[in-house]
């Protein structure tokens, strides 16, 4: 029940104790020392961005869009801010802040994956329409989205930004949970770069296969490494390349029934 006498998308100013936030917010941590430097920011320059806000009943308003910028408001002190008002159903508002929230980049890389997930599962979205309305391509959506196969205690390492999204990559090529678990904590004991992540993962999927058959990127042979990054960048998902005196195989990873019918389809598409 919105407030029927106010004109939608005009930015007006809002009394910001009238401001409630959404609990559907993709957003879950909000870094303290950084909502401060913000709240600096608001103190010396105002709110340069407004919120988005749709009308609740009894004069009230929900989030849309801006709840980090509403936090620091109300910690640099502010009694009104400015905000957009904007018409929209419970359908339209989760969609809004899953789509502002991504193409502002500052999310961790759980939260990130996290909000691609939910538009395709409850938008009925593809890996492509994701894309499109986020501004990114499709393999970056697909990489993201594995990060979801990875242990919780390494998805909470994640959001804790003790890992990231690059050493999480490295990490999903084992497919072990001990090893994967063994290899996160050495990487965040030992402070390790993405590069060292990779040759400490390197070697314990030799050990895991029991032979030396499985290439990984870091292959000393440039033609299989080169063929499996472009593989990897084409299809958007994890590639092996076994081989051995000039047979081998090729392996393509998959992580949901939807990714899987994304493969074929592609693949049914390609002409060989």
């Amino acid at each position: 029940m919105g407030t029927p006498d106010l004109d939608t998308d005009q930015l007006r100013e809002i009394d910001i104790d009238r401001i409630l936030p959404n609990a559907q917010q993709p957003r879950k941590n909000f870094d303290d020392a950084s909502l401060s430097e913000l709240a600096e920011s608001i103190r010396a320059h105002g709110v340069i961005q407004p919120v988005v806000v749709r009308s609740l009943e009894d004069g009230f308003f929900q989030l849309i869009a801006g709840e980090r910028r509403w936090r620091a408001a109300q910690r640099a002190g502010l009694t009104r801010i400015p905000a957009v008002l904007r018409e929209a159903d419970d359908h339209s508002v989760l969609e809004l802040a899953l789509v502002e929230n991504l193409q502002r980049a500052d999310l961790n890389p759980i939260e990130e994956a996290e909000a691609y997930h939910r538009l395709i599962v409850e938008f009925g979205l593809t890996q492509e329409d994701v894309a499109r309305r986020v501004g990114k391509n499709r393999a970056t959506i697909a990489n993201m989205l594995r990060l979801l196969r990875l242990p919780a205690e390494v998805q909470q390492w994640l959001r804790d930004n003790q890992l990231t999204t690059g050493h999480a990559k490295a990490l999903l090529s084992l497919t072990d949970l001990s090893a994967i678990l063994d290899s996160a904590r050495k990487i965040i004991e030992g402070n390790y770069s993405v590069r060292q992540a990779e040759n400490l993962v390197s070697r314990y999927g030799h050990a895991q296969s029991g032979s030396g058959e499985a290439v990984s990127p870091d292959s000393v042979d440039p033609n299989v490494k080169a063929a499996i990054q472009a593989l990897e960048q084409a299809l958007g998902t994890k590639v092996a390349i076994h081989e051995a005196q000039g047979k081998g195989k090729i392996e393509i990873h998959f992580y949901s029934a939807e990714e899987l019918n994304r493969l074929y389809e592609g693949l049914i598409r390609a002409k060989f």
